[in-house]
């Protein structure tokens, strides 16, 4: 028995090595990356790898069972939490109002989601979809506050304390980018391969035989819910940072719909499908509204249904042919 734990304790760090080098390179392949890009194609890179955190909130709900077209609540959550940590606190450290963001999105996660985890299916999506659509009601009617439809300016931030000239910070803003995406992507993978991961999954196989088991589902789905609005309210504060603007369409119906789809896009199978499906998803948005700008919306449809009826697990369906053809 000694030598089985042993065993099975020396291939969870095999794993979780394996997991911390293949993060590590990525990070450092997006580092480089973003050395030869384009400065537009920078941007869109920045904020497309800070929406694949709220598109990885949703996958980790996806994997429970739970379709959330809400999550947009947590975003807004996160965005305007860094703007009002620079104008109402006086905050000026990028790390702290991103800490600011994933507390404050916590926080609210953590006050609604006893009420939204008694629910399954569409109930859940529906009442998700009503506090995110509440959250952008008050954030379009309260002009004085929040500057209604309008928004509001997020100015440059200090990076460790340090002033970043404007010709350089959107350089600055990506690395801080790719750094926070590399750490949620190996919290998120460790996640998956932990027992509260694999409770996620038997949520979504089998509630009953769960609650069998001694495992308390209300529980597993709330701690999931609760990340799942820590990553993406993470999200929303780089994205606010990075484009130095904040407004209610982050809360919109819309927005939330987006992330399903990019999630649906790249697949739930691995922490890395979701950010896949992002950055597809966001490229063709992009690349769709600039050479069809008559007709973008339906070329977009017309692609996307065409990945999702050829590939219906995703664009990671892709890598997983590969890898089981080459191990053969």
């Amino acid at each position: 028995m000694a030598t089985l734990v042993r065993t099975d304790r020396a291939r969870a760090d095999v794993g979780q090595l394996r997991r911390l080098g293949g993060v590590a390179l990525l990070v450092a392949i997006l580092a480089v990356v973003g050395l030869v890009l384009a400065s537009w194609m920078q941007f869109l890179l920045t904020v497309s790898l800070a929406e694949s955190l709220a598109v990885l909130g949703v996958a980790l709900l996806m994997r429970a069972g739970l379709v959330s077209f809400g999550q947009g609540l947590f975003y807004a959550a996160g965005g305007y939490a860094v703007a009002y940590g620079m104008r109402l606190l006086g905050l000026h450290e990028a790390l702290l109002l991103l800490a600011l963001g994933i507390v404050v999105s916590a926080l609210v996660a953590a006050a609604v989601g006893p009420l939204i985890c008694r629910y399954r299916q569409i109930f859940f999506a529906m009442i998700s979809l009503a506090f995110s659509m509440v959250l952008y009601s008050v954030l379009l009617k309260f002009n004085g506050i929040t500057g209604g439809s309008d928004g509001m300016q997020v100015p440059a931030a200090t990076i460790l304390g340090l002033h970043v000239a404007d010709r350089v910070l959107p350089a600055a803003y990506y690395d801080l980018t790719i750094v926070c995406f590399g750490i949620a992507l190996y919290a998120v993978s460790a996640y998956m391969a932990s027992p509260l991961g694999y409770l996620a999954r038997a949520v979504r196989d089998n509630e009953i035989r769960l609650e069998y088991l001694g495992a308390s589902v209300q529980s597993v789905t709330y701690r999931t819910y609760v990340l799942a609005a820590a990553l993406t309210g993470l999200g929303g504060g780089l994205t606010a940072l990075a484009v130095g603007h904040v407004s209610p369409t982050l809360a919109y119906w819309t927005t939330s719909g987006e992330f399903i789809f990019a999630a649906l896009l790249g697949g739930t199978s691995s922490a890395l499908a979701p950010v896949v499906g992002t950055v597809v998803f966001e490229s063709i948005n992009s690349y769709a509204s600039a050479y069809f700008p008559n007709i973008w919306e339906m070329v977009l449809g017309i692609v996307m249904l065409a990945i999702i009826l050829l590939l219906p697990r995703g664009l990671w369906t892709l890598y997983e042919i590969a890898a089981r053809r080459w191990s053969r």
